[in-house]
């Protein structure tokens, strides 16, 4: 079983007075604070979740 390729991403923007969608969107990658990081397996649905927030996240590794 090959193992999966995984990314860290890091909140570098506030959610407040962002959109609903855009607050659902960190949630749902697990961010919720300044400068949180989240290690999360690099598959299609977490690169679009990334496209959408490119202002309050980044990718630290890969």
């Amino acid at each position: 079983m090959a193992e999966k390729k995984m990314i860290t991403v890091q909140q570098i923007g506030s959610p407040i007075r962002r959109d609903k969608v855009q607050r659902a969107t960190l949630i749902g990658l697990g961010l919720n604070k300044m400068n949180k990081q989240r290690e999360l397996i690099d598959t299609p649905e977490v690169r679009g979740m990334i496209n959408k927030l490119p202002h309050l996240v980044r990718v630290v590794g890969e």
